[in-house]
């Protein structure tokens, strides 16, 4: 590649930086589809269908991408990507049903569910990107962080299994009283406006009002970033290229975000999904400390024993909820 500039060949974490243009370009192109061709009425509410076939698309340009990283950097760093893109696929489910729980609580109806993800996801794209940076500076300034990384999985996954009938109390959520003491919040949804301009009932002023819409949308990036403290360390523990980590990562939650609408509809279905998450999540910790005692676990074995535990997980829920009906939600109060 003798013919590209220089700067496009600089090193940029590891990896040319023409790599991570390339995949910033592939990011930016799929969120402006999705914005201006696909959802550009932004009231359109996603149904099932349309949800499993955007999904197909996000998981096509992740796997073609991925294929382009084995054929450029190699069979180890391909499988290391499918990996960590399964690893995060799968950590992020558990993200939807708290997402679903959100919804739920600020009676936020379909059409505008889209709407918050979307703007939610350029946020991702940034937390991500800072907690990826500093967990590869941590990995490579300390190289025993990795085991307090797999001490952490390994207790987390516990935790996971011991709590996996536990549902969030969004409404006593810390971050949610603090917004609502410290921010002024219509009664209602405001059709889609995040935040409007209405009097103050004290003085007849117009002021700024933050809207439900927004305090959903506030509380969304807050659980994406509780829950990346448990998927970044997973995938560090499969490989401590930056480069994998963020693109696997980002792949995975875009396509997982178009999913939603589809899993939302028969989260009920997946009760037993937690519990392979969990004894993933055990597995991955565990092999940080195997490596003294019989070597680096091959990647192809990571990526097997991960897809068998999460299938496993997900034919059992489906066998043992089978003639489920979805139980109704019920909206909570806004404010």
């Amino acid at each position: 590649m003798d013919f590209l500039p220089a700067f496009l060949m600089a090193d940029l974490l590891g990896k040319p930086a023409w790599l991570w243009l390339a995949f910033a370009g592939i990011v930016i192109t799929l969120l402006a589809f999705d914005l201006g061709v696909l959802h550009k009425d932004d009231d359109h509410e996603i149904g099932v269908r349309e949800s499993l076939l955007l999904s197909a698309g996000y998981i096509s340009v992740a796997l073609l991408f991925g294929a382009g990283v084995w054929w450029l950097l190699g069979a180890q760093s391909g499988i290391e990507y499918l990996t960590g893109f399964m690893i995060e696929k799968s950590l992020s489910m558990d993200n939807v049903f708290v997402i679903a729980l959100i919804f739920g609580f600020f009676a936020i109806p379909r059409q505008y569910q889209h709407r918050v993800l979307f703007w939610g996801i350029l946020g991702v794209i940034v937390l991500r990107a800072i907690m990826i940076g500093l967990g590869a500076t941590l990995v490579r300034e300390f190289s025993w962080i990795l085991y307090v990384f797999g001490a952490f999985l390994v207790v987390t996954g516990i935790k996971m299994w011991w709590m996996a009938d536990h549902q969030p109390d969004i409404a006593n959520n810390p971050l949610l009283r603090f917004l609502r003491r410290h921010l002024r919040v219509t009664d209602g949804l405001r059709g889609k406006a995040f935040v409007v301009t209405e009097p103050d009932p004290a003085t007849g002023r117009p002021v700024r009002w933050a809207t439900p819409l927004l305090l959903a949308l506030i509380i969304i990036e807050f659980v994406d970033l509780v829950f990346a403290v448990d998927s970044v360390p997973a995938i560090f523990a499969i490989t401590t290229d930056p480069f994998i980590v963020y693109t696997s990562n980002i792949f995975a939650i875009l396509g997982l975000r178009a999913l939603y609408f589809a899993l939302a509809a028969m989260i009920h279905r997946f009760t037993y999904l937690k519990y392979a998450l969990a004894l993933v999540l055990v597995f991955i910790g565990s092999k940080i400390f195997l490596v003294g005692f019989i070597g680096k676990i091959p990647a192809p074995i990571s990526l097997g024993v991960t897809f068998g535990l999460i299938a496993g997980g997900v034919l059992v829920s489906l066998w043992k909820t089978r003639g489920q009906t979805e139980p109704q939600a019920q909206p909570q109060p806004q404010n």
